[in-house]
């Protein structure tokens, strides 16, 4: 891959006893990138690349079955694997607020008052995204990635404009 790989997917646990695992979807067009005959690579790589041979939606949930896991042991053992595409082989968006997290992860995170609170590590999907700051005096942040706490991202600049509420920035130990 041309550079660090976009994870469109993490393999979940086994589904039934056929080979059928559930997926963590990281990607907005889950239908075309997890089509049946999609090879998909794999990060840790050597558990891959991993082919799908089946893909439906029960219960909310996209369940995949990859060619040569036939069962529940074999799908076992690729539980946990990030799935990942090259970023060239995705076309850029039209949306100038989406961001993929490596272009969050490295960013300087100022606050709106110009104060340096340190930089972005790692982004959290939970439900919600989660920006991981180190802080410039130590610890780690945790900044809910929503337009009211971070109204700016200037990927040119290399830096990030938070807003944070009282108490968001006090002492977080994480």
């Amino acid at each position: 891959m041309s550079e660090q790989p976009l994870v469109v997917g993490r393999v979940g646990r086994p589904h039934g006893v056929r080979g059928e695992v559930t997926i963590d979807v990281r990607t907005d067009d889950p239908d075309l990138r997890f089509a049946p005959g999609a090879e998909i690579a794999t990060d840790p790589a050597a558990a891959g690349p991993l082919t799908v041979d089946r893909a439906r939606w029960h219960s909310g949930r996209l369940l995949l079955r990859f060619a040569g896991v036939d069962d529940r042991t074999a799908a076992e053992e690729i539980r946990g694997v990030w799935l990942v595409v090259d970023p060239a082989d995705v076309p850029p968006s039209d949306d100038p607020d989406e961001f993929h997290d490596q272009d969050l992860i490295g960013l300087a995170v100022v606050t709106d008052r110009g104060e340096d609170v340190g930089t972005v590590t790692e982004i959290r999907h939970f439900g919600q995204d989660l920006l991981v700051v180190r802080r410039t005096g130590g610890g780690d942040a945790l900044i809910p990635f929503v337009a009211a706490l971070v109204p700016e991202v200037d990927l040119g600049a290399g830096r990030l404009v938070v807003a944070p509420p009282p108490g968001l920035l006090d002492d977080q130990g994480v």
